[in-house]
């Protein structure tokens, strides 16, 4: 005897796709990295323009609502497509885009501190602060950590495949170097103090390093391998990101040095502020240069949008943070001019991300499946736009 087949019950009906995420990577944290530097960069520029600081503290917010949107998103990402998460993870183009995570935690927590203070508060932006610090120093510090090591024993990478991207990993500990500093002053006097500062400065010296090791072979590829993929072009700007945060970071033990720890080493850090970041700096607008006649050439050659564009915000705006604090340690008017130069550039470079950013998540071609990008030589350096 047959019988009419049964509906599933909701117990056993599959679980419900949202086909909206599935390819959502963890490289649109950088959406939320670009837009917070703008706040907190424009935040510390030399003089005093009317509303400034309070259009700031709009755009930090923005960034605030951002990384919660994508935190949720990413979410379910992770629940509902977990072959296209761990396909990410196992993709050398992708894999490294996890220290973004990091860095939107961080970069909204010092956002709170230095902006958010004048809507929510002195308490609330520290113990915002506090937990988003927390939860981006060990997330980069695992990103560090896990992504070379799935490089070296899972990902297949050709000599040839070197990328500024393999940074995003090895600087997200500098970003925890140079927002630690804020949160400095709101523990108690003593070893509080001094144990998060000399921490800072460990988390400096594991980026800097790394980055040191790994610079030499993407400029090498650069030089012997010919230009990059016209899609990770503007990739190029991510070696600014080192070389301008960790200018900002030793601004930061500078500033806060005196009274956390003994006099010799306070007076140190001030040296270590201007002797580190005046050549750093020097090389961050030689690289700048560079970066710029690579995009420029790429543009001409047919380049067009993708989520790579992102890199000309956040690090930009590294340096001009970086610029601001050598401007507080030299007195030299001339940081201040490059400060508010670099700012215009990072304004204008985010408003253009921005607006193609949201044109391609209205028209769904940005959340599609990715595709071959024009000059890549194989699909999966093409999943990083």
């Amino acid at each position: 005897m047959v019988t009419a087949a049964q509906p599933l019950s909701p117990a056993a009906a599959p679980p419900r796709r949202v086909p909206a995420v599935r390819h959502l990577g963890p490289n649109w944290y950088a959406c939320v990295m670009g837009t917070a530097i703008v706040g907190t960069a424009g935040a510390t520029l030399p003089g005093h323009v009317p509303g400034l600081r309070a259009v700031c503290t709009t755009v930090w917010a923005l960034s605030l609502v951002l990384l919660a949107v994508l935190l949720v998103a990413r979410s379910l990402h992770w629940r509902h497509h977990r072959d296209q998460a761990r396909a990410h993870l196992l993709d050398p183009a992708a894999a490294p885009f996890y220290g973004c995570l990091s860095m939107a935690l961080l970069a909204v927590g010092g956002g709170a501190v230095s902006l958010g203070r004048d809507w929510i508060g002195t308490p609330a932006a520290v113990a915002l602060d506090a937990v988003l610090f927390t939860a981006g120093t060990v997330v980069g510090l695992a990103a560090a950590v896990a992504v070379p090591y799935l490089m070296a024993v899972r990902h297949r990478i050709e000599p040839g495949q070197a990328s500024p991207v393999w940074l995003l990993p090895l600087v997200a500990p500098m970003v925890s170097a140079a927002v630690g500093p804020l949160l400095v002053p709101h523990l108690p006097p003593g070893q509080p103090r001094e144990t998060l500062l000399l921490a800072c400065v460990a988390l400096f010296g594991v980026s800097l390093l790394a980055t040191l090791v790994t610079l030499p072979v993407i400029f090498g590829r650069l030089l012997t391998g010919g230009p990059l993929p016209l899609a990770l072009t503007p990739s190029l700007f991510l070696v600014l990101g080192p070389l301008g945060q960790s200018t900002t970071a030793v601004g930061k033990f500078a500033d806060v040095a005196p009274g956390v720890v003994p006099g010799p080493y306070a007076e140190g850090f001030g040296v270590l502020a201007v002797l580190y970041g005046v050549p750093v700096m020097g090389f961050a607008l030689m690289w700048l240069c560079l970066a710029v006649a690579h995009v420029v050439r790429a543009r001409r050659a047919g380049m067009g949008f993708s989520m790579t564009w992102w890199s000309f915000t956040f690090p930009v705006g590294t340096c001009v943070t970086g610029a601001e604090a050598l401007a507080r340690h030299t007195g030299l008017a001339a940081y201040d001019g490059l400060g508010v130069l670099l700012y215009a550039v990072l304004v204008v470079a985010w408003a253009v991300a921005a607006v193609h950013t949201a044109r391609g998540v209205v028209s769904g071609a940005l959340l599609a499946g990715p595709r071959p990008a024009p000059g890549a030589p194989h699909p999966a350096t093409a999943r990083t736009t």
